[in-house]
């Protein structure tokens, strides 16, 4: 998949890492690299295998990402880092955000896809197929989202892994989680028989002053506590919602029928295969009066 502007400027190519095509190529018909995921996602193997990324050693990592992407550490907090996880959870000096009242925001960086919401529709994130219902374990909720936007916002290594809210608010319950899981065997409860895995994920029901109910979810991986959100009721416009650790890296947001037109650009794009790259807080849609 190509990765453009939001003139249609081709950036890069995509490509998943070695790991990611060795461990989902084929997952489906592979029995040993099920049992190896398998194994993965047990709670204490899962925390030795990302230790590395908490220690010292893993700042050369970081300075290896910082130095091919180009990154200005100078628009940061801080400047040094401790360790690849401290690098990857930074923290922006300041972030402008437009409080017209009109203009919903990106809630993050990353490379946005804009998807229309209808029946028996499926979305690839994280390398799993879900339908709405699967992704949110809730059919009720997803149906009131027929005929509305799914955006999903890929996040890199070297993008910023904290997110914002896009709207002022509150909570119209509490945040519920998923747990990430694998499935060696094709699950009756799935709407669909290539679902393998599931990501870790959390999600919560906004009550928005401009934008109506929407949904925000944070999507993990396999791994365990990757997610980690602030907790409050009510919310302002571009507040820290929260971030995620190293394993985190995918927004979804779900916007109901007739409310937000979004950037033509970018819908097109999707629609081309392309994923379009935004900046934190960018204004990506109108509301429609």
């Amino acid at each position: 998949m190509k990765i453009v502007n939001l003139e249609g400027k081709i950036i890069k190519l995509n490509s998943a890492s070695v790991i990611q095509k060795f461990l989902y190529t084929n997952l489906e018909k592979n029995f040993f690299k099920r049992l190896l995921l398998k194994i993965l996602i047990i709670r204490p193997i899962s925390w030795v295998v990302t230790l590395y990324w908490y220690t010292p050693w893993s700042r050369r990592y970081a300075r290896k990402i910082i130095k091919i992407h180009q990154i200005a550490l100078k628009s940061f907090e801080k400047t040094e880092f401790n360790s690849y996880n401290d690098f990857f959870t930074r923290k922006y000096k300041q972030i402008p955000i437009s409080h017209n009242n009109y203009n919903f925001i990106s809630p993050c960086e990353g490379k946005l896809s804009i998807y229309p919401i209808q029946n028996n529709s499926f979305y690839r994130i994280k390398d799993t197929n879900y339908s709405l219902g699967d992704l949110l374990k809730n059919k009720h909720l997803a149906s009131e989202y027929q005929g509305g936007f799914l955006l999903v916002f890929r996040l890199e290594p070297h993008d910023y892994h904290r997110y914002l809210f896009v709207d002022e608010g509150k909570f119209v319950s509490q945040p519920q989680k998923i747990k990430g899981k694998l499935h060696t065997v094709n699950p009756i409860a799935f709407a669909s028989f290539n679902v393998f895995k599931e990501n870790t994920r959390e999600y919560s029901v906004l009550q928005t002053k401009n934008f109506g109910q929407i949904v925000q979810i944070e999507v993990g991986a396999l791994l365990v506590g990757k997610i980690k959100n602030h907790p409050c009721q009510t919310f302002k416009k571009g507040q820290e919602k929260g971030y995620f650790e190293c394993g985190g890296s995918t927004i979804v947001v779900l916007v109901k029928k007739n409310v937000v037109a979004f950037d033509k650009r970018i819908i097109k794009h999707t629609q081309q295969n392309y994923e379009t790259q935004i900046k934190i807080a960018e204004v990506i849609g109108t509301k429609i009066h």
